[in-house]
């Protein structure tokens, strides 16, 4: 079978030691995580667990069963091949002097960026998207001297489908 990446999204009870006994798990399966995200969802008590890693399908769907063997991990959900919004957030220290600050401003604002602190020879900026659309961000401040870079990696949301009596033009909106 070949590899892919894989997204899998685990609602889990909000107790101390689940990410670690989670992790464990890709540990004895040798996975690499690309990305792991965790935070509260939208039910108290419980959290939600977003992993991007790489294997194949069967793999994937043995590491699946294994987390539902956990007591605290309640769903798991491989939303690869669903479409889905998948978003990631950086905050990126690059060198700015008098000369350069309004190159930098002018590129932070072309990628919707936003400059969150500022200093006499740095800029602190934040950017949110997809990792594509960041790592292009980066590596045009490259040639300015990045300091710093706190990457959130990835969280996903499946998308919401439009009923098939929705105007075309609304799902073209959405898309």
């Amino acid at each position: 079978m070949t590899e892919r990446m894989h997204t899998l999204v685990c609602l889990v009870e909000d107790q101390p030691g689940v990410l670690n006994r989670v992790m464990s798990l890709f540990r004895r399966r040798t996975f690499n995580a690309e990305s792991v995200t965790v935070g509260h969802c939208e039910q108290p008590g419980l959290s939600r667990m977003t992993f991007v890693f790489n294997g194949d399908d069967e793999t994937v769907e043995q590491v699946s069963k294994q987390l539902y063997k956990l007591l605290e991990v309640l769903k798991v959900t491989d939303i690869t091949t669903e479409p889905h919004v998948r978003r990631e957030l950086a905050l990126i220290k690059v060198n700015a002097t008098a000369q350069n600050r309004a190159d930098i401003m002018q590129l932070t604002t072309i990628f919707n960026g936003q400059i969150v602190d500022v200093s006499n020879n740095q800029l602190v900026i934040e950017i949110s998207g997809p990792a594509d659309k960041i790592d292009s961000f980066l590596g045009l401040l490259q040639p300015f001297g990045v300091r710093e870079i706190a990457r959130t990696g990835t969280v996903v949301m499946t998308r919401p489908s439009a009923p098939a009596d929705a105007p075309a033009r609304l799902r073209e909106e959405v898309a």
